[in-house]
């Protein structure tokens, strides 16, 4: 049974993707440990750069096909596809900047995983793909719709359509990883990236990382919409608006920023 490990160090915390006998893949149980090593990591406010590797030979493989191949397909696209693409999505939302360390093969849903970081290291031996339509399926947990905008439609394309498979080197230079280190070195690499990180302001850095997941088109404004909520809250328009609604009278807004 596989699991999602977290350790944390200073202001840098590591999830470790740890089902290394199957190379990573995802299956539901796995997804939920996802959710919840997130969900820990943001948690702890002294946290302010997370890390995403895999253990063993792999960073992932995906989606584990002995774990949706039987399924019907009404369950296949709300049990997996739809469960796996909101856990995907949680991560990617994660409000500290994520790298993700590719220690390994980054394969369909292991790509899409990659692809949910805001930073990508890559070990020169690995290779990443999306194999999906060999096996009759479409890359399901944000393959079509989040790396587009990140890696951009055509490269996207040669993936899906062409099969194509990259080095990390061509991947490098197609800008869908950021830097190619030396095989076993991608997490001291990330750790060094994080350090670099971790020293930025960590509010300017949530914030900025919302702004430019929204100038991207990712999450249709929701970022406006939490930034501008908080400067609202920060007034004290909006405790005099919930004291008049408790003390039913009409509220006294003083517009003060």
């Amino acid at each position: 049974m596989g699991e999602v490990k977290v350790s944390i160090e200073g202001h840098i915390a590591v999830m470790t993707v740890s089902r290394p006998e199957k190379l990573n893949a995802f299956d539901i149980d796995m997804l939920k440990a996802l959710a919840a090593a997130c969900d820990g990591v943001e948690a702890n406010a002294n946290v302010r750069v997370a890390i995403l590797t895999g253990e063993g030979k792999a960073f992932s493989a995906g989606g584990d096909i002995r774990a949706w191949g039987g399924m019907q397909a009404n369950e296949f696209g709300h049990a997996w596809v739809r469960f796996g693409h909101r856990i995907f999505e949680r991560l990617a939302t994660l409000r500290m900047p994520l790298i993700a360390a590719l220690n390994g093969h980054a394969l369909g849903g292991g790509l899409e995983l990659a692809g949910a970081a805001d930073i990508r290291i890559a070990e020169s031996q690995i290779k990443i793909g999306l194999p999906e339509t060999g096996l009759g399926m479409i890359p399901g947990w944000s393959g079509t719709q989040r790396l587009v905008k990140r890696f951009g439609a055509q490269i996207v394309r040669r993936m899906v359509l062409g099969g194509e498979m990259f080095s990390a080197e061509e991947a490098k230079a197609n800008g869908i990883v950021d830097a190619v280190v030396d095989t076993g070195t991608s997490l001291a690499a990330a750790r060094d990236y994080a350090s670099r990180i971790a020293l930025r302001g960590p509010a300017a850095l949530e914030i900025s990382k919302l702004l430019i997941a929204s100038a991207n088109g990712e999450d249709n404004g929701a970022a406006v919409e939490a930034l501008g909520s908080i400067l609202a809250a920060k007034t004290g328009d909006l405790k005099e608006g919930v004291a008049a609604f408790a003390e039913k009278r009409p509220a006294q807004f003083k517009g003060e920023w």
